[in-house]
């Protein structure tokens, strides 16, 4: 019977702490910031990998130490790079600073763009709940498939030949 009320107690101890951890989590977020007042994330899409900087200013966008407009010279490209701040509602007030590795020019825009939607969730995070209604803050996971033996391509065979 005693072992019975130990294991009780534990139990409810350990409810208990279950839900100190869960009204935690339900605490309201905390700004991350440097001693710079900058927010940084690691943005990631296909082989691309972006680190990006954010801070208060006028809206200058410079990806690999080049203005945006040079860097990606699509308009498709740099309107994906906007979409963050448009979503947040927040155009022209922060200052945009990345470097970018890895991919072609599109996967790098992706990582950008997943970067900047990271740090301007942990600059302010009142921003989280738009730009996750928008998906900006789910890596995109896919990635180019493996080339497997005895095929051409990864899933593409060698022509059949009859004789």
């Amino acid at each position: 019977m005693a072992d019975e009320i130990k294991s009780l107690d534990q139990l409810n101890e350990a409810v208990s702490g279950e839900a100190a951890v869960l009204a935690d989590a339900d605490a309201p977020r905390e700004p991350v910031r440097d001693e710079l007042g900058r927010a940084y994330a690691t943005g990631k899409r296909k082989d691309a990998v972006a680190r990006v900087w954010i801070k208060p200013g006028s809206g200058k966008v410079s990806v690999n130490g080049k203005d945006m407009g040079t860097y990606f010279a699509r308009p498709v490209l740099q309107m994906i790079l906007r979409q963050p701040f448009t979503v947040a509602g927040v155009e022209d007030q922060f200052d945009v600073q990345a470097t970018v590795k890895g991919g072609g020019l599109s996967g790098q825009a992706g990582a950008v763009k997943h970067g900047i939607s990271k740090a301007l969730q942990l600059y302010d995070p009142s921003l989280r709940g738009a730009l996750k209604a928008a998906g900006f803050l789910t890596r995109d996971s896919r990635v180019v498939e493996r080339k497997k033996f005895g095929r051409r391509k990864a899933r593409r065979s060698f022509q059949f030949s009859k004789r």
